[in-house]
């Protein structure tokens, strides 16, 4: 075998050689540990689940309830905060896990990425015009300047007429609403795709069709 030939074999054996060294096998991420995947871990949280749920300190809508409990445990858990605090800033409104108005500004307030937090009032109270904003300064010195919330768009929406706090506590509303819209659009994580206990009850119900049988009623009669 010649040199010319000795030195093409060489050559074609390093080449394979880089392309099976490029080849990196898949790795699969192992699933991270929950109390919804690993047995050990959901038999402590049902059991602090069962302690909390025979408290007399808990809302109501988690004394007596195991699964309610649970549910707020697993929120807790992927928050980093106190199952307790889960359960005195959250409500069931219309079946749905809703935080309250107030813990908005709490969560902004505690997550560490703003300070200087603040309602700013815009438009003439009395009117259509009035209404608050939520401002914070990031950690880079930027102002932050949140979703404007007024009369005039909870009528548009059809708050006003649908809940009667929009009237009697317009203001509290208006700044719950406001921090409500600041976290969901600066802080998404915070909100974990729950909206509040005043968003669920504006929601307005959908108004089930009538069904044939139904129609066909109302054109004998």
């Amino acid at each position: 075998m010649n040199a010319e030939v000795v030195a093409q074999n060489t050559v074609e054996e390093t080449e394979n050689t880089e392309v099976q060294m490029q080849v990196v096998e898949p790795k699969i991420t192992p699933q991270v540990a929950s109390m919804w995947n690993n047995t050990k871990m959901f038999n402590l949280a049902y059991k602090l689940a069962g302690f909390l749920g025979q408290s007399d300190l808990v809302p109501q809508n988690y004394q007596g309830k195991v699964a309610n409990c649970l549910i707020a445990i697993d929120i807790a858990n992927r928050m980093g905060i106190s199952p307790m605090a889960v359960m005195q800033n959250s409500q069931v409104v219309r079946g749905r896990f809703s935080w309250t108005g107030s813990a908005c500004k709490s969560m902004i307030d505690g997550c560490g990425r703003f300070k200087n937090t603040r309602y700013v009032m815009v438009g003439e109270k009395g009117t259509d015009s009035w209404g608050y904003y939520l401002e914070a300064e990031d950690k880079n010195g930027n102002i932050i300047k949140g979703v404007e919330v007024t009369i005039g768009m909870a009528k548009a929406e059809g708050w006003y007429a649908q809940n009667p706090k929009w009237r009697n506590i317009t203001e509290l509303m208006l700044k719950y609403r406001c921090a409500a819209f600041f976290m969901r659009t600066e802080c998404a994580g915070l909100a974990m795709g729950f909206l509040t206990a005043e968003e669920n009850e504006d929601i307005i119900p959908d108004t089930p069709k009538p069904n044939l049988s139904e129609l066909l009623d109302k054109e004998n009669n």
